[in-house]
């Protein structure tokens, strides 16, 4: 069967190879046919990413029957978005395994899961953004009261926000940026 994998990290400073390695092993033990790897380094929060969208592009023109990724919230974070790649692909007639929870969506059992485990992926990235609010919220507090917050490793920080860069002709304007 013509399969493809889908590898993603969220940080280019993240080395995806270890993701592809297993995937290929996997897909080596299950004498799959591996044709292409899309290799995103990017937030699965985002719903249109370069190789996923070259991978639905492909995968409308059917040019495979199988896609394997090796968790859930490599495909997204969102579930609504990925409950939409799902449906498609089941329209198109392809099928899909994720290797670390070992479902198969070509059983009623594995679409079943799968819907979970989408919900599951969504949550997990809601209280990521919700730690890391609390804690900028947390440090913008010690800098109203103290006019500066000392990291863990000594580092003062006396502001937040990303610094200005060489190309910058003005500050930001953007939530977040200088004001």
């Amino acid at each position: 069967m013509n399969t493809v994998l889908y590898v993603r990290v969220s940080k280019t400073d993240q080395d995806p190879e270890y993701q592809q390695k297993e995937l290929e092993r996997y897909a080596k033990y299950h004498a799959y046919d591996v044709i292409d790897v899309y290799k995103d380094e990017i937030s699965g929060a985002k719903d249109s990413r370069p190789e996923l969208d070259r991978l639905m592009r492909d995968a409308r023109l059917r040019r495979f029957k199988h896609v394997i990724f090796w968790k859930i919230d490599r495909l997204g974070r969102n579930a609504i978005h990925t409950q939409t790649v799902v449906n498609e692909w089941e329209k198109i007639g392809i099928s899909f395994t994720i290797t670390t929870l070992d479902i198969d969506t070509s059983t009623p059992a594995g679409k079943f899961i799968f819907g979970i485990f989408a919900q599951f992926a969504e949550m997990e990235r809601a209280l990521i953004k919700e730690r890391t609010q609390t804690k900028i919220n947390y440090i913008k507090d010690e800098i109203a009261r103290k006019g500066k917050y000392r990291t863990k490793d000594g580092r003062v920080i006396t502001k937040l926000g990303r610094p200005k860069g060489a190309k910058d002709k003005k500050p930001r304007k953007r939530k977040g940026y200088f004001k």
